[in-house]
């Protein structure tokens, strides 16, 4: 047709042997193994600096104060506050703040430069504030950022292709500690970007070379400043028996309540966040109340301190498990409901990563139905951790491999019951999910 160009000969694939086997292919190994120092680095120091602003904001300001604890009611000026600066921060800096959680865990793309200060800024108002979110998707945001600054001032001219490959490498030493070790970030950014087929290792590799890398730096840093990795491990597992075959049973329970939880929280969640869209400002400032009134109800009913429900429940998660004897089985409920209910307001409005709240919810419910006969501790806290990470966010892979290698030893004793629950929760979620909405393009 005129005016259109005219029909080339087909795209030959791309054969991955000869891409590794170029000199390009290697130029991109060295600069990701050296981009895996400075990003990790930069990535723990905003790990650290969140935690320390929890702390003042949270146990030193109380005491300064006057206060002999921190009061129950405490955590809702600081919401509002993070409410406010959130709100300005996706209003005014571009980017919007990163990418909403309430949408899942996107991975998609290179991030922008100019994204870079607004991701850092929402993200450090939410979660040092008390916002229930996590810091994964922050921290693939800005590796990810910083990478393609680097490699934009090393060479201007770069493919689309290499961007994106370094840019990959930059958010997988960004998290390369995070969910506990450098396998898991890597299998949790293979996933949710949907990597696969010849090419998988093209990609995947340069990644894994800075994570193993970041894994190096943040352990040293850890051990070199005394503040630890910031990487999620549990330091008291009890003991898991061989599985039962009640607890298959159970397994195939806590799949189904986890996919209803999970798609309850996701619907609800993306509902509110169309209503604070129109209203930013007060509709953010309000969800961030509503975190802390949830914050003063769970303490109340449960005389437990309100730092059991805030933030993403990464630091919370140990303690969790390891004093789960001292939750009765309506604490752990009213945890979980709590919990839950400031999950869906944290991700309406503010920014940071869903996948630690997700996982902590199902932790804390799977130690409730453990309460039930025919079920130990932590089979069940490992099948509702996995249950309640693939219904949030559809990647099984990543949720039995988080919730078997996070226990350790224990976690390949229950691996198989892990299996059935991600398994089970996995196929409800998909069968609940919404139909995406018919197409109305050249309709009047």
């Amino acid at each position: 047709m005129p005016g259109e160009p005219a029909a080339g000969p087909a795209t030959a694939p791309q054969d991955p042997i000869a891409i590794v086997r170029s000199r390009g292919y290697i130029s991109v190994l060295v600069l990701s193994a050296a981009l895996g120092v400075p990003i990790s680095a930069a990535a723990f120091g905003f790990l650290a600096l969140v935690s320390e602003l929890q702390s003042l904001v949270f146990e030193d300001l109380p005491k300064g104060l006057g206060f002999d604890g921190t009061p129950d009611w405490w955590a809702i000026p600081p919401l509002a506050v993070s409410g406010v600066l959130v709100a300005l921060t996706i209003r005014y800096l571009p980017g919007e703040g990163g990418h909403k959680p309430a949408e899942g865990l996107k991975t998609g793309g290179a991030p922008t430069v100019a994204s870079v200060p607004g991701v850092a800024l929402a993200a450090l108002a939410s979660l040092s504030l008390g916002v229930v979110l996590g810091p994964e998707a922050p921290l693939i945001a800005l590796g990810g950022g910083l990478a393609v600054g680097t490699i934009k001032l090393l060479k201007r001219d770069a493919p689309p292709s290499t961007v994106n490959v370094v840019a990959a490498a930059g958010s997988f030493a960004a998290i390369s500690e995070l969910l506990g070790s450098p396998l898991v970030g890597a299998f949790l950014l293979m996933e949710a970007s949907g990597l696969g087929g010849p090419m998988m290792g093209v990609v995947l590799v340069p990644g894994l070379l800075a994570a193993g890398i970041g894994s190096l730096i943040f352990t040293g840093l850890g051990s070199w400043t005394g503040l630890g990795t910031y990487s999620l491990t549990l330091h008291q597992v009890p003991a898991a028996d061989r599985p039962t075959l009640a607890e298959f049973g159970w397994a195939i329970v806590a799949g189904v309540a986890a996919a209803l939880l999970g798609e309850a929280i996701r619907r609800s969640s993306l509902n509110l966040q169309q209503h604070v869209e129109r209203h930013r400002l007060p509709l953010t400032v309000l969800m961030g109340l509503a975190v802390g009134v949830f914050a003063l109800i769970y303490a109340v009913i449960t005389d437990k301190p309100i730092t059991g429900l805030l933030f993403s429940g990464q630091d919370a998660l140990g303690p969790l498990l390891a004093d789960s004897a001292d939750y009765t089985a309506g604490a752990l409920v009213v945890l979980v409901l709590c919990k839950s209910l400031a999950y869906i307001a944290s991700l309406s409005a503010f920014r940071g990563g869903p996948v630690f709240p997700a996982i902590f919810v199902g932790a804390a419910g799977g130690l409730a139905l453990s309460h039930l006969p025919g079920l130990d501790t932590t089979a069940g806290f490992a099948m509702g951790l996995g249950a309640m990470s693939v219904a949030m966010l559809k990647l099984p892979m990543t949720s039995v491999l988080l919730a078997s290698l996070l226990l350790g030893g224990d976690g390949l004793t229950v691996m198989p019951l892990v299996i059935v629950a991600v398994v089970v929760s996995y196929v409800c979620t998909l069968r609940l999910a919404r139909p995406p909405a018919a197409s109305t393009a050249g309709h009047p």
